[in-house]
């Protein structure tokens, strides 16, 4: 789990303790022995939770990652590219979940502005953030865009990314899009997303009142869409580039040259219309879900039985799990359920050293799984 600030890494390690998760920090103001026992717990455990900032990760390799998730905007499209690529290395499903907002936007401009990089460097740095905020507002295929960023093709959308999954519904937001950039204007550009919501809806503010913009054009104008969907249409504005917002003066939004053909009418904006809130999900547990959902049922209990097994030989050796077998060699077994020597050495992963010293071990678990499976119920006549 990705976090920028070290403050928002512990927090978090804390809450999911608390909740009986296994979770870790992970992050450059801890010592070098206390990261080196999380590494290796992460390593040679399962179902060890890291909270890190992105100083985790490099040089490590632990192919059965199976969830990675960003609660901050990533800085780069290269950052998000490298740091989900640590999930499913053994080529079994994965999932990669980010959660952002427009503040995470000013947090990172606030950084960028506020480094000893010369003017070069703070524009290419922004221009990397604005690509990365782009990519969080497609609505097309992810994959295709992250890998043409990077000078590849894919022929075909993947069909696996949340936007091929679910194609995200349009919507013609021109008439929006106008009144929340004519509310920036009028009231001076010089306020953030929260205050502009809030004289788009028509809100009974004193603040509001002081200022004199109760009495704009624009106060109310917005009341059919609720604060979370003005919030979506201004955030998906900046990231068009119709609106930016000027971190020196506390994330004020101020229009853009190309906001001024939408005003005048002359261009029309469509918008991805936000999901509503979904229930309460456990993207980790789904995500070990979707591996074990390869297999039917009975395989699954033999997987597990096999896991086990696993587990507790990488326990008395040492060893992280993987070592002895990846995830995908188990699918393996637990599919094909060898039942000699020679059979087992055709399972992807399975060399001499393994076969010789695993082999028999493994092939005795498969068959009292199947001297001990309930026998398929016998068809009606």
């Amino acid at each position: 789990v990705y976090f920028l600030s070290r403050r928002r890494v512990e927090e978090t390690a804390e809450w999911l303790r608390a909740r009986g998760v296994d979770a870790r920090p992970y992050h450059a103001g801890l010592g070098g022995r206390e990261r080196g026992d999380t590494q290796d717990a992460f390593v040679r455990g399962e179902g060890v939770v890291i909270v890190a900032t992105i100083a985790f990760g490099m040089g490590i390799d632990k192919p059965d990652v199976r969830f990675v998730a960003h609660l901050d905007l990533p800085k780069s499209l290269e950052a998000y590219y490298q740091e989900t690529g640590r999930a499913g290395r053994d080529g079994l499903p994965a999932t990669a979940w980010m959660a952002y907002g427009l503040q995470d936007v000013i947090t990172l401009r606030q950084m960028v502005d506020g480094s000893d990089a010369g003017e070069a460097r703070k524009r290419l740095e922004i221009r990397k953030l604005d690509a990365m905020l782009g990519y969080c507002e497609l609505t097309t295929c992810r994959r295709r865009t992250l890998l043409a960023y990077f000078g590849e093709t894919l022929a075909e959308p993947c069909g696996n990314c949340d936007n091929c999954l679910e194609p995200p519904e349009s919507w013609d937001a021109t008439q929006a899009a106008q009144q929340a950039l004519s509310c920036v204007y009028r009231t001076g550009q010089r306020f953030g997303v929260a205050y502009v919501v809030d004289v788009l809806r028509g809100k009974d503010d004193e603040r509001i009142r002081r200022f004199g913009h109760d009495r704009l054009s624009t106060f109310g104008v917005g009341a059919d869409l609720d604060a979370r969907q003005w919030r979506s249409v201004i955030r998906q504005l900046v990231a068009r580039g119709l609106l930016r917002v000027d971190v020196e003066k506390y994330g004020s939004l101020q229009l853009t040259a190309a906001a001024r053909p939408v005003l005048r009418g002359e261009a029309t904006v469509a918008l991805r219309r936000d999901a509503l809130p979904a229930r309460k999900v456990r993207p980790a547990r789904e995500a070990r879900d979707r591996v074990q959902s390869v297999l039917g049922a009975q395989s699954r209990a033999l997987f597990d039985a096999l896991r086990a097994r696993r587990r507790e030989l990488a326990e008395e050796q040492g060893v992280p799990p993987y070592v002895i077998f990846h995830d995908a060699s188990l699918v393996e077994m637990a599919e094909r359920r060898p039942g000699t020597l020679d059979e087992f050495a055709a399972i992807p992963g399975v060399g001499a050293t393994k076969l010789e010293r695993y082999g028999e071990m493994f092939i005795e678990i498969i068959r009292t799984h199947e001297a001990e499976e309930p026998a398929p119920a016998a068809a009606a006549p």
